[in-house]
């Protein structure tokens, strides 16, 4: 990957990563336009590819962190309920973290499931399944905000209800499908408003990407570290910052614009993004437009 390739798919990355459009299905589209195809690169470049589209989402998600520091960094200091045991006590110090490990257990569960048995790696190489998803998902926001009531500011976010957003959040292994739109739309089910539904899965993505991010640098250097020359770490940080900078921007807009408008101007884009995709597939035309 050069420079120009790099900034491209960070630019997109950021601009994505919070929208529910599905960024990772976006990076996919974006690598294949950029001739980044899988049988255009070699066993070790394959595998920078692949880790860089995980690893620059981590960058986008540190925008979490900046933007809601206050809120990121929160602990009850209200007396625990009388008679609470130790464990019941630091739960209700630290309540706010509890629920994002209960909210991010099922994507753990599924993600190293499907990391173990080559099913993600399948996953990110087939552009194919991130239009149909697309086309899917973006019929299904034309009505979701239809489908579940816009919530309410009084509902409390317990470990059940996390604990189910999490397992919504475990369909985004599916490139194309959209982390954001599946928390969001989970939390939406259990009664959160959409800008509540929005603020707890920008959250819970601290500790999912994070934990993805950490394995794929893991597996990089247990499989082959030919990869970490100075020139790909360069890009590994290039990407980051991009990311994090367009992040922080697009993150801002799009909590009041769903707050407002909700889901169907997204809805509208996957259909049209996704169907030009699947008819240029079923034509035989390539995706890529630099050789």
């Amino acid at each position: 990957m050069d420079w120009l390739e790099t900034i491209i798919i960070a630019i997109v990355e950021g601009l994505t990563e919070f929208l529910p459009v599905s960024s990772t299905g976006h990076m996919i589209i974006a690598q294949n336009l950029l001739g980044l195809t899988p049988d255009a690169l070699n066993e070790s470049d394959k595998a920078f590819v692949h880790a860089f589209t995980f690893i620059i989402q981590f960058g986008a998600i540190l925008s979490v962190v900046c933007l809601y520091w206050k809120r990121f960094f929160q602990f009850d200091t209200t007396p625990a309920p009388a008679g609470s045991n130790m464990f019941q006590k630091l739960k209700h110090t630290f309540n706010f973290y509890w629920l994002l490990i209960v909210g991010v257990l099922p994507a753990v569960i599924i993600g190293l499931l499907a990391k173990k048995s080559g099913l993600l790696d399948w996953l990110l190489d087939s552009v194919e399944v991130v239009a149909i998803m697309l086309v899917i998902g973006g019929i299904f926001m034309l009505y979701c905000d239809k489908l579940f009531n816009k919530g309410s500011e009084e509902t409390v976010l317990n470990e059940k209800k996390a604990f189910n957003i999490g397992l919504y959040q475990c369909i985004s292994v599916i490139p194309g499908v959209s982390r954001s739109m599946a928390t969001i739309v989970g939390g939406m089910t259990q009664g959160l408003t959409r800008k509540r539904s929005a603020e707890f899965s920008f959250f819970l993505a601290v500790p999912t990407m994070a934990g993805a991010t950490l394995l794929d640098l893991l597996d990089l250097l247990k499989e082959d570290a030919s990869w970490a020359t100075t020139h790909n770490i360069t890009m590994l940080l290039l990407g980051c910052v991009v990311a994090f900078v367009v992040a922080l921007l697009a993150m801002k807009w799009f909590v009041s614009f769903l707050s407002k408008y909700g889901f169907k101007a997204f809805g509208i884009y996957r259909i049209i993004v996704g169907g030009i995709i699947i008819i240029m597939l079923l034509t035989g035309h390539s995706l890529v437009m630099v050789d």
